[in-house]
């Protein structure tokens, strides 16, 4: 399946598109690779685009002003959609880094042609309705892990999310992510194999 096919299935999936629907959007899809390190949006620039990752990792982190320690917010891998959305939506400078984790592969689209989609069809409004509540849900989910689940558990729903992440980055950005220190995260991998 190409690129462009596995977009439209997903966007089908997602917000029920029709053909019709996919076929408008297709003028405003662009192609774009990333190479490891390449940033996809920084720190107070603001994000123009929505991108749907074909390959490769990418994650937003803020960097610490006291210990300067970059610290692992959000990851997104292949099949998932990355912005900074709060930038993206309200066309303000972003709050964090969006990075390539590893070498990657997007197709985008800039904010003025997704809005002119909105403009020609309910669906594509649909769209963007659910996009921004899974948005709200992925900061919910991410803020109540924090709270109500123990590291293990923040470890269990980052491989059901991102199942391949775990053997494409270095483990000391999971640590980050889950908010523990390295050895920490040995010993939940050895409890996990143990089972």
């Amino acid at each position: 399946m190409s690129e462009i096919e596995t977009l439209k299935y997903t966007l089908q999936a997602f917000a029920n598109l029709t053909e019709e629907d996919f076929k408008l959007s297709l003028p405003y899809w662009h192609f774009k690779e990333y190479k490891k390190g390449d940033f996809y949006n920084q720190h107070k620039t603001v994000c123009k685009y929505l991108a749907f990752i074909t390959d490769g990792v990418f994650r937003s982190y803020i960097i610490d002003e006291k210990t300067a320690e970059e610290k692992n917010i959000f990851f997104y891998s292949k099949n998932h959609f990355v912005v900074t959305f709060k930038s993206f939506i309200n066309q303000l400078p972003c709050d964090y880094h969006t990075q390539a984790m590893t070498d990657a592969k997007v197709i985008y689209i800039n904010i003025a042609d997704l809005l002119n989609l909105y403009q020609q069809s309910h669906q594509w409004e649909r769209f963007g309705r659910l996009l921004a509540q899974e948005a709200f849900n992925l900061l919910i989910d991410r803020t109540e892990s924090f709270l109500f689940k123990t590291p293990e558990d923040r470890y269990l729903d980052l491989i059901k999310h991102h199942p391949d992440i775990i053997n494409t980055i270095p483990l000391y950005h999971i640590s980050s992510y889950l908010g523990i220190q390295g050895p920490s995260l040995s010993r939940i991998r050895k409890r996990m194999i143990g089972k």
